[in-house]
């Protein structure tokens, strides 16, 4: 008896033991949204686009700030994990540099621009190398969506940066945005919209185009620790969301394009330069944000 009563210790302890192991490790879905302005180092077009001559150098540092997210993500208990490629053409990430577990999102169109693929499953959102939005006085390369052609984007009434845009698309589908990297100006952007999230300043801005920068290591280093920090305080988050219908106000830098889209019966043409549409849910303005910034009438496949 006294031999059956200490395997059934024996058991019970290791049966507890199991179950304190399991309930410590979280499962977690990421979603990552990654832009290029706000990567360490980035101050103009020379690192920006495939015609710089520092282009391809920098398509490594973003790579490395993806894979640091990544694999703080992973410390932290994500199995996983999707990246969505959402600067300029959308084929800037090395793909042969990223872990064979993840899946990307790669190129335009898409309906939900740069969060694409996101969904009520993922745990958590991500933004690295994000810059401020185009009314911010302050920040390295600030613009909204397009810098050659808009000067304000606002939602129900608030002008928004990039950040805000995303953060609130991923709301819609009740995901909260935890991270954020970029300049100073980004960071306390994002902050000041969105709420508390962690933010790994990786650059200080003197300008449009300029700035003091960490090294890439550094800022590498800096990123895990902001995602790690994130992650180990996920309950404090809360989803960013929007009351609906959902205003979106558009201010273009030229005229012509309001009037033409005040054109559509959907469309009010607010000022010589401005237009408001409205949309059911953030789905819907995505998707006319995405219209209006891609469409051009002699597109072919």
């Amino acid at each position: 008896m006294k031999f059956r009563a200490l395997i059934l210790m024996l058991l019970v302890s290791i049966l507890s033991f199991t179950a304190a192991t399991g309930a410590q490790v979280r499962r977690l879905k990421i979603y990552i949204s990654a832009d290029m302005e706000g990567v360490v180092g980035a101050v103009t077009g020379d690192q920006l686009g495939p015609a710089g001559f520092e282009y391809n150098r920098f398509r490594e540092f973003m790579t490395s700030e993806v894979n640091a997210a990544i694999e703080a993500a992973r410390a932290a208990g994500a199995t996983e994990i999707v990246v969505s490629d959402s600067h300029g053409n959308g084929e800037n990430l090395l793909i042969e540099k990223l872990p064979k577990d993840i899946t990307l999102v790669r190129s335009w169109p898409r309906p939900l621009m740069m969060m694409q693929g996101i969904d009520e499953t993922f745990d958590a959102a991500l933004f690295i190398g994000y810059h401020s939005g185009t009314t911010n006085s302050a920040g390295v390369r600030a613009h909204t969506i397009s810098s050659a052609r808009l000067a304000d984007v606002r939602l129900n009434g608030v002008s928004m940066p990039e950040a805000g845009i995303n953060a609130a698309i991923a709301g819609q589908f009740n995901v909260p945005v935890v991270m954020i990297s970029g300049d100073d100006a980004a960071v306390a952007e994002a902050q000041a919209l969105i709420g508390n999230i962690e933010g790994a300043v990786v650059k200080w801005n003197y300008g449009f185009h300029s700035a003091r920068t960490m090294m890439p290591e550094a800022a590498y280093d800096l990123i895990r620790e902001k995602v790690k920090r994130a992650l180990a305080r996920l309950k404090d988050f809360k989803p960013y969301k929007l009351k609906t219908p959902v205003q979106l106000d558009v201010r273009f830098k030229s005229y012509r394009p309001s009037e033409i889209l005040s054109y559509l019966s959907i469309v009010e043409r607010t000022d010589s330069h401005s237009i408001r549409f409205t949309g059911k849910d953030m789905t819907e303005v995505s998707k006319f944000l995405e219209f209006i910034t891609t469409y051009e009438p002699g597109l072919e496949p």
